[in-house]
C-alpha cells in the first residue's frame, strides 16, 4: 500500500453489530505496523422502521437523536477496543450521515487503506441488499479496499499471502502491495500464481501460450523481489479458473491480493469478475488495489 505523502491513515469502516470485531482488529494491527494513524467511521444510513402497525413512530429529530446517540457509543467503543490493542495508535473516529457507500468512498481519497468486514452474504444479498456496502466500494474507492471475514478464519505456518498475476496494470499494482504487505509481516512467504484458463475451442498452440504467462509472471515479479529480498517468493502458473484456484491457494493464508479490474471481464465493468468471484469465496482477509486513483 505505497502511498503519496497525502495518504498517511487507514480508515476502517465500523459495524454497530459489537460482536464483529475482525475488521477493527485488522486495521489497527495494520496501523501498528505502518505506524500510521487510524479513523473509525460509522455511517448512519436513513433509519428503518421497527415499530409495530398501531405503534406512532417516532418524529424524524427523534430518530435522529436515536441513531446519533448509538453511533457515537458504537465509534467509542471501536476506540476503546484498539486503545486497548495497540496503545500507541493514534485513533479518532468519524459519525458520519449519509449513503455509507459514499461515505467510505471519500474517505478513502486520504487513506492508505480502506477496511470493511464481510459476513459472507449471499450473492444476492452481496449486489443488490442494504445490509453489505464491499463491492459497490470496493469498485469506487481510492485506496486499495480489505474485506475481513467473519469469524476469524485459521492460518498457516510458515504465514503467506497469495497475489494473483495476470500482466495487466491492476495486477502490477497488486504485486507491488503483496510484496510491501508481506516485508511488513516479517518476511512472510509471498505465492504469485498466474492462473491460465484453457479456451473452449483449444485451436491454438496451448504449450506457447502458457510459456508466454510464465514469461510475463517472471518479469512481472523479478524486479519487484529484488526490492524485497527478505520475502520467500515462490511463483507458479496454474491451470484452472481464477477464481477457484486463488480461494484454494489461499484458504490459510495471511491475505489474498488482487486488482480490482484484469484483462477479462466486459466492456464497462466497474470491477472485474475474478475480484468479484474471490471475496465471495475468499475465507481471509481479501486486498482489491486499484491501478489508479478511481
Amino acid at each position: 500500500m505505497s502511498r503519496p505523502s497525502d495518504r498517511a491513515l487507514i480508515v476502517v469502516g465500523v459495524d454497530p453489530d459489537r460482536s464483529l470485531r475482525m475488521a477493527l482488529a485488522w486495521a489497527a494491527d495494520e496501523a501498528a505496523r505502518r505506524q500510521l494513524p487510524l479513523r473509525a467511521v460509522h455511517a448512519e444510513g436513513v433509519p428503518t422502521g421497527g415499530y409495530k402497525r398501531r405503534e406512532v413512530p417516532p418524529s424524524w429529530e427523534e430518530w435522529n437523536d436515536a441513531l446519533h446517540k448509538v453511533g457515537k457509543q458504537v465509534l467509542e467503543e471501536a476506540a476503546d477496543f484498539v486503545a486497548a490493542r495497540h496503545p500507541q495508535v493514534e485513533v479518532d473516529t468519524l459519525l458520519a450521515e449519509g449513503d455509507p457507500v459514499w461515505v467510505l468512498r471519500e474517505q478513502s481519497r486520504d487513506a492508505t487503506a480502506l477496511v470493511l468486514g464481510s459476513r459472507h452474504l449471499s450473492r444476492s444479498q452481496e449486489v443488490f441488499g442494504s445490509a453489505s456496502v464491499s463491492l459497490p466500494v470496493m469498485a469506487r474507492a481510492h485506496c486499495p479496499v480489505v474485506i475481513v471475514p467473519e469469524p476469524e478464519h485459521i492460518t498457516q505456518d510458515p504465514p503467506y499471502f497469495v497475489v494473483g498475476v495476470d500482466g495487466s496494470e491492476h495486477s502490477a499494482a497488486a504485486v507491488d502491495l503483496a510484496f510491501e504487505e508481506a516485508a511488513l509481516h516479517g518476511g512472510a512467504e509471498l505465492r504469485a500464481l498466474y492462473v491460465w484458463q484453457p479456451g473452449h475451442l483449444r485451436i491454438f498452440d496451448e504449450h506457447q501460450s502458457q510459456q508466454e504467462c510464465r514469461r510475463l509472471l517472471s518479469e512481472t515479479v523479478a524486479g519487484r523481489h529484488a526490492r524485497y529480498p527478505e520475502v520467500d517468493l515462490r511463483h507458479e502458473l496454474v491451470v484452472g479458473h481464477p477464481v477457484q484456484v486463488l480461494t484454494d491457494a489461499s484458504a490459510h493464508a495471511l491475505g489474498l491480493v488482487v486488482g480490482t479490474r484484469g484483462r477479462g471481464g466486459f466492456a464497462g465493468m466497474l470491477l472485474g469478475s475474478v475480484s468479484q468471484g474471490v471475496l465471495h469465496h475468499a475465507r481471509c482477509p481479501v486486498i482489491a488495489v486499484p491501478s489508479t486513483p478511481a
